[in-house]
């Protein structure tokens, strides 16, 4: 949509808006921007006797503002990705899923991680930056192993299984470190444990594969 003439096309094609809508209009300059925006409610208020949301309408650079998930990257060369908002609601709710894995066997888990992520992907992976999904699909790997770390509770129970899953030498001696889960999750001995095969064998997607 480009300034004015769009505003013209719909007051003379009688264009019927939902009532509740949301739109994205770009220009080249600020002082466009303004005048658009100015020209677009005045026809929505007088028009079509619909109040505008000012506390979501505003003149802005691309990458400053979000329509349906995505913004712009700034620069001269321009990608689509996912805005800052759409990645922490998936953050949080990736750590709902997994602080609840530390009570339930990992097939519960992965019965309700693997959908969300599916669909997540489908809707997503329309973005142009693999980079942020490769770093993820990462993060969702170390998000599963420190809830499984939690899970095996004692040192005892923690070698049992780094041995069940084939972790040999004295990388089982992980089994007995002090530290923190989170910080476990990024050793050797649960990467190799709980590889990325290991993960994928379990159903888990990859946020950058093809749909």
């Amino acid at each position: 949509m480009r300034r004015e003439p769009h505003v013209r096309f719909c007051e003379r094609a009688v264009v019927k808006f939902r009532r509740a809508t949301h739109r994205n209009i770009y220009v080249r300059s600020e002082r466009a921007g303004q005048r658009v925006m100015k020209s677009i409610t005045r026809f929505i208020t007088q028009k079509l006797k619909l109040k505008v949301n000012e506390a979501k309408s505003a003149v802005a650079r691309p990458q400053e503002r979000k329509f349906l998930g995505f913004s712009f990257t700034a620069g001269p060369d321009i990608k689509r990705r996912i805005a800052p908002k759409s990645l922490e609601r998936f953050k949080q709710r990736i750590r709902e899923i997994t602080r609840r894995a530390k009570g339930v066997s990992i097939k519960t888990t992965m019965e309700e991680l693997v959908p969300y992520m599916r669909g997540w992907r489908g809707y997503f992976g329309f973005c142009e930056t693999p980079e942020v999904l490769i770093a993820l699909t990462r993060w969702v790997r170390l998000r599963l192993r420190s809830a499984l770390w939690r899970q095996w509770k004692t040192p005892r129970r923690r070698r049992a299984a780094l041995v069940a899953l084939g972790v040999l030498g004295e990388l089982r001696n992980a089994a007995g470190s002090g530290r923190g889960p989170w910080h476990l999750a990024r050793s050797k001995a649960l990467s190799v444990g709980l590889s990325n095969a290991h993960f994928k064998s379990l159903g888990l997607p990859s946020l950058v594969d093809a749909r």
